[in-house]
């Protein structure tokens, strides 16, 4: 009986290590599928935030241009405005000045 007790523990001891080793292979194996999920589901988000910001970046470029084309033809009409309240104040004076040479050469 105390030599199968010696077998038994012998055995224990022989293959006990190996099945801990198993253990911790397994482990590892499902700790890294783990972080290969992680890591996939990361690059998923990170995908979508780029999308994200691509489209609002060209939403606000869209906006952007929209305001400065408004902004120009505002500044396109004021200018026009200003020439002509300018092209009618020199015709004015122009006339002024040549009555006035008209009355001088009376």
């Amino acid at each position: 009986m105390k030599k199968l007790a010696i077998a038994v523990v012998g055995v224990l001891l022989a293959f006990g290590p190996a099945m801990f080793a198993q253990d911790v292979v397994t482990g590892v194996k499902d700790a890294s599928k783990d972080v290969a999920k992680g890591t996939k589901k990361a690059a998923k988000s990170t995908e979508k935030a780029v999308d994200k910001s691509a489209d609002k970046t060209a939403d606000a470029a869209k906006d952007a241009a929209k305001d400065t084309a408004k902004g120009t033809d505002k500044a396109a009409k004021a200018t026009a405005k200003g020439t002509d309240k300018a092209a009618k104040t020199t015709a004015k004076d122009t006339k002024k000045a040549a009555d006035k040479t008209a009355d001088a050469v009376k």
